[in-house]
């Protein structure tokens, strides 16, 4: 899964160690990623009456891949080697393609803080994933946290789901589809973005993803015709804000943080979405969902913990 560095990407102003980024830039890109995805949540679901899960995923690749591309164009033409090809191809297949369409499916019959909770086994599947294939270290504390914040994920998914509407078996697959193809296109991500600028990447691989959901563009044509304009901004929303910005930040971080402790600070979306849910939808979840986000925020806390070095004697 490693890349060979070009000479073009060898003095990427990204890569060039002489160039690393204040200590809370990374933060301040996770944070801005993960209320934008939380929005995703909330925005999804309330489109699920106006739009098919193929038609919105197309719609919200088109309006990122143009805003994507603008930017990325503006700082050069990208080249990437064939190895790394292969990657942005099937980072697009999977994580702009085939994690939207289920996702989208998936919320048609699960709530938008059940699916947020269920993305959420995604850091368990990321930190075996790093430590197999990009030699991230497997810490205790890292596994007492996933524990932990996982749990938390358990009580409000169960919480949720035991609702008035109560959780469709195939939804909470396809929310489950989602978590899976999410975590691989992170660690393949992982190499590219220390090679590549991530604006680059991210641009290829959301077109990528609109070639491959193209199928969808008769639903979508006839959905937005027939769809409300409050309607047509909320795609053109999740185009910008969660598409273009959330996933150049967050390819960002990833690009200075290890992959595990990346995908664990994704634990504080549910309770993000749940406000908003409760705000935006007048979904209100259950008091149990409130103590599952607390145990959640406090896995993540334990997650992000450093092993103590201990002095030579």
């Amino acid at each position: 899964m490693t890349s060979t560095t070009t000479p073009a990407a060898a003095s990427s102003p990204e890569t060039s160690p002489t160039t690393a980024p204040p200590t809370w830039l990374p933060v301040a890109a996770v944070a801005v990623t993960l209320v934008f995805w939380a929005s995703a949540f909330v925005a999804i679901r309330h489109l699920g009456e106006d739009f098919s899960p193929g038609a919105l995923s197309l719609g919200r690749l088109l309006v990122g891949t143009v805003c994507l591309g603008v930017v990325a164009l503006s700082r050069g033409v990208p080249h990437p080697t064939r190895r790394q090809w292969l990657s942005i191809v099937v980072i697009g297949v999977l994580w702009f393609g085939v994690y939207n369409v289920a996702l989208n499916e998936g919320e048609h019959r699960v709530d938008a803080g059940t699916a947020a909770m269920l993305i959420q086994i995604s850091p368990v599947l990321i930190a075996f994933l790093a430590a197999a294939f990009l030699h991230e270290r497997f810490t205790l504390y890292l596994g007492i946290g996933l524990a932990l914040a996982f749990a938390g994920v358990g009580l409000i998914s169960l919480s949720i789901s035991d609702g008035d509407g109560g959780s469709d078996v195939l939804g909470v697959v396809l929310c489950l589809v989602s978590a899976v193809v999410y975590s691989i296109s992170l660690i393949l991500q992982k190499p590219l973005v220390a090679r590549l600028p991530a604006i680059h990447v991210v641009w290829l691989a959301c077109t990528v993803g609109t070639v491959v959901c193209l199928p969808f563009l008769g639903q979508l044509v006839d959905q937005a015709r027939d769809a409300p304009a409050s309607s047509l901004l909320w795609v053109v929303y999740l185009g910008v804000f969660p598409t273009a910005i959330a996933f150049t930040t967050y390819a960002f971080a990833l690009n200075h943080m290890s992959a595990t402790s990346l995908g664990v600070t994704t634990y504080l979306v549910p309770p993000i979405t749940i406000v908003m849910g409760v705000v935006l939808l007048d979904e209100a979840p259950p008091a149990m969902a409130y103590v599952g986000g607390a145990l959640a925020l406090v896995g993540v806390a334990v997650a992000r913990r450093k092993p103590r070095t201990i002095p030579d004697l």
